[in-house]
């Protein structure tokens, strides 16, 4: 096993033992790790950090940039035991990432997703249910990609209309509630997928037609293939609505309902994170610029406020 090899196995053990999951970090540091041993690097330099960040040719300068400042920290770490490491300066790539604005769809559009869902080739005819639920899901809940795939049936309580979503993005875990509708509506899969599949192999609440548990990528693939379909995406259009946009739909259709009913959106906002699962309510005050309309209601209710406030 080389130095750097040893290196990461100790980097990734530490920050994981504290909580960090670097799942995706660890894979690409791995990359780096046995990139460096095909050049023989015994330590890390700046121009094999850049060597390896700046691949592959084709990618976004934001993408090279990312990739430096996983190595960046990484070699911060390595520079404690071995002084012959050189930590790559900050603005060796400056590039930057650029959250994207939200798609926000409209309901016309999520009906057409859902009944897309519906006609899904099926060999079992499980899978138009097992999607059409899914998604669904997604639009209610604002749940995150991989966090319905990771539900157990343990983890769906139909009889008081609750989920609960384990180890999730930060290491926590919380429950969600659920209206009547979507309580039914999972009632129904879960009675359709145990006629289909009586003997599951697996725990997972959500299965494929094999009755596997489903991975985040089939379920991503199924979505840009319906999105094609439907027209959410131009034909060949590699970009467009996310899958994630659902979530971000469901937050910023909740805040404008609180505005345009003069809820106190600044005291229920924590009940909003904590719904989504953000680590920090500043997570959930990045929804208050998402869209126009949102910002509009926001500074409406800071200028009622300051009136409020005057002698």
């Amino acid at each position: 096993m080389s130095k750097l090899q040893a290196a990461l196995d100790n980097y990734l053990a530490v920050h994981r033992a504290l909580g960090y999951k670097l799942r995706l970090s660890g894979r690409l540091l791995q990359r780096f790790v046995d990139f460096a041993d095909r050049q023989g690097a015994a330590y890390i330099t700046s121009e094999l950090a850049l060597a390896w960040a700046t691949q592959p040719a084709a990618a976004q300068p934001a993408q090279w940039a990312n990739r430096l400042g996983m190595v960046r920290r990484f070699a911060l770490y390595c520079s404690a035991n071995d002084p012959r490491t050189t930590v790559p300066p900050q603005d060796l790539l400056p590039h930057r990432y650029h959250r994207p604005a939200p798609y926000l769809y409209r309901d016309e559009e999520i009906t057409r997703l859902l009944k897309a869902a519906g006609r899904l080739p099926s060999a079992s005819g499980l899978r138009p249910h097992t999607f059409t639920t899914l998604f669904g899901l997604y639009v209610v809940t604002g749940l995150r990609a991989n966090e319905p795939l990771r539900l157990d049936r343990d983890d769906v309580d139909l009889v008081n209309g609750v989920l609960t979503i384990r180890d999730t993005k930060f290491g926590k875990s919380r429950y969600v509630p659920l209206h009547a509708s979507t309580q039914r509506a999972l009632e129904r899969y879960a009675a359709r997928r145990d006629r289909t599949c009586p003997n599951l192999q697996t725990p997972s609440f959500f299965v494929s037609d094999r009755g596997t548990r489903l991975t985040e990528w089939c379920v991503r693939w199924t979505f840009v293939k319906l999105s094609h379909e439907i027209g959410l995406r131009a034909e060949g259009d590699s970009r467009g609505p996310r899958l994630h946009d659902l979530r971000h739909r469901l937050a910023i259709n909740t805040l404008l309902r609180w505005y345009q009913h003069g809820v106190d959106v600044e005291r229920h906002l924590p009940e909003l994170s904590t719904y989504l699962g953000h680590a920090h309510v500043t997570d959930t005050y990045w929804y208050l610029t998402a869209t126009p309309k949102l910002l509009h209601y926001a500074l409406r209710q800071v200028e009622r406020s300051k009136q409020e406030q005057r002698p």
